[in-house]
């Protein structure tokens, strides 16, 4: 069996993603195309090789970020562990998280200077799992990705400043 890693492990994960279940559809075109192919091995094509990578990462640190962004990154991993539901919030770890996950976001839609919807946009990813909620609680709803939604309802977004100098 796998046993849940320690917080001071799962701390160190960037993100935790969750794909769900297929559709019963989708299920099934994954059996049929197993058994098309009589064997287990898939040859999957790379997307990239190693100076591909780092140029992406390269691409990411180019990234501006500015301080009223950081500092709304740092407040919601703050807000973590202050929420009435936590045993243990977000470490420094989180606020790093958030500002890397949301520079490679910023990427992904074409810019090159963070907002602060892409620090929403990737909230949950980066800090749900890197919150624990207080044992007393743990058969009930509470989880971190509602803690997450709460902090982010409740932390102030900066303004989006479109001609601001981006640092």
């Amino acid at each position: 069996g796998t046993y849940p890693l320690p917080e001071a492990q799962l701390d160190r994960f960037l993100l935790r993603v969750s794909f769900g279940y297929p559709t019963g559809e989708q299920e099934h075109e994954v059996v049929t195309a197993r058994l098309a192919r009589r064997r287990e091995e898939v040859d999957i094509a790379p997307v990239t090789d190693a100076e591909g990578l780092l140029a992406m990462q390269a691409a990411v640190e180019t990234v501006s970020v500015d301080e009223s962004v950081s500092r709304y990154c740092v407040d919601l991993a703050t807000a973590t562990r202050a929420h009435d539901d936590v045993l243990t919030g977000a470490s420094p770890r989180g606020s790093l998280g958030l500002v890397l996950a949301a520079r490679a976001f910023a990427v992904l839609r074409g810019r090159d200077f963070v907002i602060p919807e892409d620090v929403k946009a990737v909230a949950r990813s980066v800090l749900a799992h890197r919150i624990t909620v207080r044992p007393e609680l743990w058969m009930t709803q509470a989880s971190g990705r509602r803690v997450v939604d709460a902090v982010l309802a409740a932390v102030p977004t900066p303004p989006t400043l479109e001609h601001r100098d981006r640092r």
